[in-house]
């Protein structure tokens, strides 16, 4: 396969790069309407029972959305506020789309004690289209912002559908802000890894490609499914940063047989035959690590495992087919490696050091990375709420001019309990005596609503424990939970039943891989030990900072006391494809190495020699742009970026730079070793294309 993909490319180079110019039009061209098209409803789980009584409700009582406006001013009291209050309330009543918009000089607790700040609630219409929706809903924000006056301080709203559209704004300016930041930066980077423009302008374009490739991936799935506001950024920055890393390994492999092929085309045959075949499997390990997101029932992770997966196929078949493309038509001006007898030097004295002292390398480096993880076992996950935006979006100062002005908890959804047809009245009169001013609604049926007023946020510890309680008191009786809280409760359970299952499948799918790479059992196992142990020491470091709040400050974030239910599952899933990039670069140096020569020790250090640079470069590159995407302080990019960051380093410099030769050492040719059984298997099945043996040097004039 890898052979017809790099004679195709030869070929007609030009026809494979005005195919990849289209893609790229339909990429920012036609994939960026994702934006307009994104949901921040990631706590939806289909079946969980929150999400049955919401759309229970949902039939039975369909209200619209509503919106929020909070005015500031140094008297709300003053005649002069109070008149241009009630003149936006009442064009806002008028707007088209709009269903109720109550005095909020009439309607108790809408004016905070201080009179300083007044709620403005604007509830839409249910049934709206989108269109009418979304019509109505920038109508009655405009309006509501054109509240001015010399007394009025300011104006905030948010909300609802709002929301969403103010997040989707934010992760495009994000996007372009990063970009911005990291191309620039990666490109110097290159520049100072090849020392010349040509080939370090060649994983750019790459680069751009899987960019392209992000958006259209989005756009694409956008019409089948909900794609959360945190897929642009997720998707964008691996993206990036997977074509870079392909597009190095390759470009490295190329100038190597370039020293010794003057031959263009066959130096890129050779390249796409032996980096090819790494980018090949680590394409595909990335892709199966993600494929455990599949799993899980969730909207969001199943969408952001196929959007990730489709960038990564995207980055993959952009560094087959693209960039041999582009190295046929320009890969004669790009000059080949110099031979330099003490190029990775370091690298080899790390392996031969990890190797002959395998044992203190393995006690010191193990229970380090362990402690790091510790602060993993007191993790908490909740919804979150405004405090993750930067304190410069709208939906951020709404929250915390509530904060300023009104009681804790103002605001805050209720859980509701929704009694159907046939519930005891001994069992709602418990749940009703739970908590003090339950507010009851009746509705078309025989259903019956309760508001329980939790206290506190509404996915904290109190609003949780009240959750669990009206489901233990129930017993036997049709009544179901929902609200935030509920959400948040079901959406941990959902984790926990079906994080084993993720997990199997995600390791049988590696251990596949890695199996057909190596040919090895043992191989596997140990990569899959020495993986979980930067993984884990990554999470931790995101806890520590994020949910515990050290250090917090310096990278403009605060500690919550919680993570984002987005994060650890989307951390843990790249971050361990991400691992297996550099463990299959190595190991194919290792295992070319191991071939040639024999010598099961040499050939871990002759691996890593020849591997390290493009490794530690390939992180380094990752780093850069994991660190832009963590410019924009939005606290849950914020922490699956530090997280991919510290995950992406420890693995490139303690794990594969250390454990990998140290444990490597320790398994000696045992670590290549399969049953018999299995070895036939590997010969017959397992993918055996490999690179050409070194090209014989040129023929030399003959001695007169």
């Amino acid at each position: 396969m890898l052979s017809t993909l790099a004679r195709a490319a030869t070929r007609r180079p030009l026809t494979v790069m005005l195919l990849w110019g289209l893609f790229l039009l339909l990429g920012f061209g036609l994939g960026t309407g994702v934006f307009g098209r994104l949901s921040d409803d990631v706590p939806d789980v289909p079946g969980t029972e929150s999400q049955v009584a919401a759309e229970h409700l949902d039939g039975l009582d369909p209200a619209g959305d509503s919106i929020t406006g909070v005015v500031e001013a140094a008297a709300v009291a003053d005649p002069a506020v109070r008149a241009e209050v009630r003149r936006a309330v009442a064009d806002l009543r008028e707007v088209a789309g709009v269903a109720e918009v109550p005095d909020p000089y009439a309607t108790p607790g809408t004016v905070a004690e201080d009179g300083r700040a007044l709620v403005v609630s604007v509830t839409l219409e249910g049934g709206l289209d989108d269109d009418a929706e979304e019509a109505a809903v920038d109508d009655a924000a405009d309006r509501l912002h054109g509240i001015d006056g010399s007394a009025v301080s300011g104006v905030h709203v948010s909300g609802g559908p709002l929301l969403g559209q103010q997040l989707g704004e934010r992760a495009q300016e994000d996007v372009k802000n990063a970009e911005l930041i990291s191309l620039p930066v990666v490109l110097v980077l290159l520049l100072v890894v090849f020392g010349g423009l040509r080939a370090a302008g060649l994983p750019l374009l790459v680069a751009v490609a899987g960019i392209a490739g992000a958006f259209l991936a989005l756009f694409g799935f956008s019409h089948v499914t909900d794609i959360s506001v945190y897929a642009i950024q997720v998707t964008t920055m691996l993206g990036l940063g997977l074509a870079v890393d392909y597009a190095l390994l390759m470009l490295v492999r190329f100038r190597e047989e370039r020293r010794h092929i003057p031959d263009v085309v066959e130096a890129v045959h050779r390249t796409v035959a032996a980096a090819g075949r790494t980018v090949l499997f680590s394409g595909l390990t990335v892709a199966v690590s993600l494929a455990g997101l599949l799993v899980f029932p969730s909207t969001f992770l199943r969408s952001m495992g196929l959007a990730v997966a489709a960038v990564v196929v995207v980055d993959m078949l952009a560094a087959l087919t693209l960039l041999p493309a582009l190295l046929t038509r320009f890969g004669g001006r790009i000059p080949p490696a110099k031979a330099r007898p003490e190029e990775g030097r370091l690298f080899a004295r790390l392996a031969r050091f990890a190797a002959r002292r395998r044992v203190a390398v393995l006690a010191v480096a193990v229970p380090a990375l362990l402690v790091v993880a510790l602060p993993v076992t007191g993790m908490s996950i909740n919804l979150g709420d405004a405090r993750q935006l930067p304190k410069s979006t709208e939906a951020r100062q709404l929250y915390d001019a509530i904060e300023a002005h009104f009681p804790p908890g103002t605001g805050v959804s209720p859980v509701t309990v929704v009694l159907r047809p046939g519930t005891d009245t001994a069992t709602a009169d418990r749940i009703g005596a739970i908590a003090g001013g339950t507010t009851v609604r009746d509705l078309p049926g025989g259903t019956t609503v309760l508001e329980l007023p939790a206290g506190g946020a509404a996915d904290g510890p109190a609003a949780t424990e009240l959750v669990e309680r009206v489901r233990d008191l129930r017993g036997d009786a049709p009544v179901q939970v929902t609200g935030s809280a509920a959400q948040l409760v079901d959406f941990r359970q959902m984790l926990a039943d079906r994080a084993p299952w993720a997990a199997l499948t995600v390791l049988t799918g590696i251990f596949v891989l890695l199996f057909a790479f190596t040919g090895s059992v043992l191989l596997p196992l140990r990569t899959v030990a020495t993986t979980l142990l930067s993984l884990g020491a990554a999470l931790g470091a995101v806890v520590w900072v994020f949910q515990d709040g050290h250090l917090a400050g310096p990278i403009g974030a605060e500690g919550l006391g919680a993570l984002s239910l987005t994060a650890p599952p989307l951390i843990i899933a790249i971050a361990f494809g991400l691992a297996m990039d550099y463990e299959l670069f190595i190991l194919a140096r290792m295992r070319e190495a191991r071939e040639r020569t024999g010598d099961d020790r040499e050939a871990v250090v002759t691996g890593l020699r020849r591997s390290g640079r493009v490794v530690t470069c390939a992180a380094l590159l990752l780093a850069v742009v994991f660190g832009a995407f963590m410019t924009g302080g939005f606290s849950p990019i914020l922490q699956i970026g530090l997280g991919l960051t510290l995950a992406v380093l420890i693995d490139a410099t303690v794990v594969r730079m250390l454990l990998v030769p140290a444990t490597m050492a320790l398994l000696g040719r045992h670590a290549w070793w399969a049953p018999k059984p299995l070895r036939r298997a590997h010969e017959r099945f397992g993918v055996r294309e490999e690179a050409p043996g070194p090209a014989p040097a040129p023929p030399q004039p003959a001695a007169r």
